[in-house]
């Protein structure tokens, strides 16, 4: 559209939107949603393309679903925009079902479709979801102000406490999804189960723990929307009800070794540990994925030592017991396995990392190459044949690659779930007979060679088939409607077929 146009449509408008917002005012951004849809294509990413049946090529789906989908998108940045501009409910659905605002076509359709309750109560749940998001989050105006906001989202996982194996847990799964935030520009990222604890090097079902357990709970992380299908769930690493430096420890300082451990902590609750930490979770974030410290390897134990000691080296024991939230106990027994495998050396009651421990890890310690890519050195190799997890993370996404495919096939078959209704002609018009159901066909319609038997003639039709699960599939690439709008049509045609007899 050219710029005056844009500018003309802007400027009718302006005086509409005033009344319906006053006195906020909403963005140019939001203007120009509301009034021209999305232009740039921003929210129609993975709307109108799907993987193929074979899993490596992308098809284009230019159907009612992907415009849906499309629309969906649009109705939900529109409505944030209102609610962070405080607006109301009223006010949105004003703008949304106006007739000349492009930005409401899909609450449009929906009133058309299926009625205006139906739309209406649509917006009331695009609205809940909007007023939620914004009451939790606050807008970021650049990639700049975003990338500060983890860099202090970073210090605080740094300064903070992780007492305890599953708290050490935990601070591995923090870091994996703020390495996913640091790739995606901002504290809103997505990011699978299993992606997550591919990158944290634990299992799925500690991962599920850790979240419901710590994370959770806490308001370190939340889950705006679970993952489905091939895209992976949308998670926000909350930076502002997080708990700062000041805010008590899962476990109070008051508390000492005469009180009953915790069994979920498998170690006794010790005052001695301080209320802050000092780690450097960089380096943690590059290790923690290894083989080394897997379950019942090093652990999460080592990976905090020598996070600790990266960051601030010669530290005494009474020291790293406050900066890397261990027990003391805990400490001095892994500090012997890591001077076991010459990762770690003393020097009077100082320790301190060996000169090449962390090589290619850009550390700062003397003999380290810092220009090389950040990557485990190769000495971890032997420390985990040692322990004998060796082969875990590949083992792992082995796994994981499989139920991806099993998955990606299961989806693939409800993909192909279609339904055809027959065509008889009445008084010069083509009426449809319903199927029993929009997506099966009964027994009777099957041909020996896996093709659909036309009731009328007898003959196979030339484009069904019919799948294993005994679903009506079309082999042309002419339907793709989703399942609700086959339900539809099959009402549809149910009502009409009705009427005629």
């Amino acid at each position: 559209m050219p710029n005056s146009t844009h500018h003309a449509l802007s400027q009718r408008n302006s005086t509409e939107f005033r009344c319906i917002l006053s006195p906020a005012q909403l963005p140019s951004a939001a203007t120009d949603l509301i009034l021209l849809g999305d232009l740039t294509g921003r929210y129609a990413t993975g709307s109108y393309s799907r993987l193929a049946s074979d899993g490596r090529t992308v098809a284009l789906r230019t159907d009612r679903q992907g415009a849906a989908e499309h629309g969906h998108r649009i109705t939900a940045a529109i409505a944030c925009h209102v609610a962070r501009a405080g607006g109301t409910i009223d006010q949105l659905t004003r703008l949304l079902l106006h007739p000349d605002h492009e930005g409401g076509r899909h609450a449009r359709n929906i009133a058309l479709r299926s009625g205006q309750p139906r739309a209406l109560d649509y917006i009331r749940r695009v609205w809940a979801s909007a007023t939620e998001v914004v009451s939790t989050t606050r807008a970021l105006d650049s990639r700049h102000d975003a990338y500060e906001v983890l860099a202090a989202l970073r210090d605080r996982i740094e300064t903070t406490p992780w007492r305890g194996e599953r708290g050490r847990t935990a601070l591995r799964v923090l870091r994996a999804h703020l390495n996913f935030a640091e790739i995606a520009g901002g504290p809103l990222h997505h990011a699978s189960e299993r992606q997550t604890a591919e990158e944290a090097g634990i299992s799925r079902t500690t991962l599920r723990a850790v979240y419901e357990s710590v994370l959770k709970p806490q308001g370190w992380l939340r889950r705006l929307r679970v993952g489905h299908g091939r895209e992976g769930s949308t998670w926000y690493l909350d930076y502002g009800s997080a708990p700062g430096h000041g805010a008590p420890a899962p476990l109070s300082r008051i508390r000492t070794t005469q009180f009953p451990p915790d069994p979920a902590l498998e170690e006794w609750p010790t005052p001695e540990t301080a209320t802050t930490a000092d780690i450097d979770s960089t380096v943690l974030g590059c290790l923690m994925g290894h083989d080394a410290f897997a379950h019942h390897g090093l652990g999460s134990a080592a990976l905090m030592l020598i996070s600790a000691l990266h960051q601030r080296p010669h530290q005494t024991v009474a020291e790293l017991v406050g900066t890397s939230s261990v027990s003391r106990a805990t400490a001095y027994r892994t500090l012997r396995r890591l001077a076991g495998h010459s990762l770690v050396q003393h020097t009077g009651e100082t320790w301190t990392l060996a000169p090449r421990a962390l090589e290619g890890l850009g550390n700062s310690l003397p003999g380290a190459d810092t220009g090389r890519v950040a990557a485990p050195a190769q000495g971890w190799d032997k420390v985990a044949e040692q322990h004998g997890t060796w082969g875990v993370a590949a083992r792992r996404k082995a796994v994981h690659t499989a139920e991806r495919a099993a998955y990606r096939a299961a989806l693939d078959r409800l993909a192909e779930h279609r339904t055809k209704a027959v065509v008889i002609v009445r008084d010069a018009r083509q009426v449809l007979v319903p199927a029993l159901r929009p997506d099966e066909i009964p027994l009777a319609w099957h041909a020996p060679d896996g093709r659909v038997l036309d009731p009328v003639t007898g003959r196979p039709a030339a484009d069904w088939q019919v799948a294993t699960d005994g679903r009506l599939i079309l082999i042309t690439p002419a339907d793709q409607r989703s399942y609700d709008e086959l339900a539809a049509a099959h009402a549809e045609a149910l009502s009409e077929w009705e009427s005629v007899a």
